[in-house]
């Protein structure tokens, strides 16, 4: 399989965490991860963009061994820990007020949310199992409607139309003095489209979204997970072959 364009390899690459790192049990997949630790052994830094908080992410950041920035909260968080302070893209206020609201409405929606709320900074998620069509319509005839309303396989992102993984990887780009064109973006879900859409590359792995696999310049015919070591071997060979 043809991963990457000939002759092309990435200066960077951006992975989703979720659904992308992990497998079909929503486990860290160990293969990945030592996938992405050659990739930073020989030099090509790994960005994690992901829609989750900056603490689980830094965590899981560096007990790998990263040395790229992480996009947080699909871009609403950038941080880096040489950074003086994490670079927070909105307040996330109108968010959970947005999702009290709806609660009030809906009393079956559960406003709290997902667990990871009680560290998040510039967003708010519902859990992904409540009524998508309820919930967008209902944000887009009230208060808050200037709010996005975006579905992953783990959780409703209630967020600011700003944010985004695609508008936070351009942010982090410019502060590594890097191009888009040198990105090469890994994703599964609807979150991660803009990204793809800012990536030189994008791959989607084995995922049920099929406008994610429409947007992907390749479909990864492995699912979740096991796409990442394939394909890093496939990046690492046109590394090598650039340096000959």
């Amino acid at each position: 399989m043809q991963w990457l364009p000939s002759g092309w390899c990435p200066r960077v690459v951006a992975f989703d965490i979720d659904g992308t790192l992990t497998d079909e049990q929503k486990l860290l997949d160990m293969d990945a991860v030592n996938a992405l630790r050659r990739l930073e052994k020989a030099g090509i830094p790994v960005i994690l963009a992901t829609g989750n908080v900056r603490a689980i992410t830094y965590g899981l950041w560096r007990f790998i061994g990263l040395s790229g920035p992480m996009c947080c909260e699909n871009g609403g968080v950038l941080w880096h820990p040489d950074w003086d302070e994490p670079h927070v893209r909105a307040s996330g206020k109108d968010a959970k007020m947005a999702a009290e609201w709806l609660e009030s409405q809906h009393p079956e929606i559960d406003s709290k949310g997902i667990q990871t709320n009680a560290w998040r900074e510039s967003e708010w998620c519902l859990f992904a199992d409540e009524d998508l069509e309820l919930v967008t319509a209902s944000i887009n005839n009230s208060d808050w409607s200037k709010l996005d309303v975006v579905r992953t396989g783990f959780a409703i992102h209630l967020m600011e139309p700003h944010l985004s993984k695609g508008s936070g990887l351009e942010l982090i780009l410019q502060r590594m003095g890097l191009e888009p064109s040198d990105l090469l973006s890994v994703g599964d879900a609807p979150n991660d489209l803009t990204m793809f859409a800012m990536s030189g590359w994008s791959v989607a792995v084995g995922t049920p979204f099929t406008d994610v696999q429409a947007a992907a310049d390749v479909v990864s015919p492995h699912p979740n997970s096991a796409t990442i070591a394939p394909l890093v071997e496939a990046i690492l060979t046109a590394h090598a072959a650039q340096e000959l």
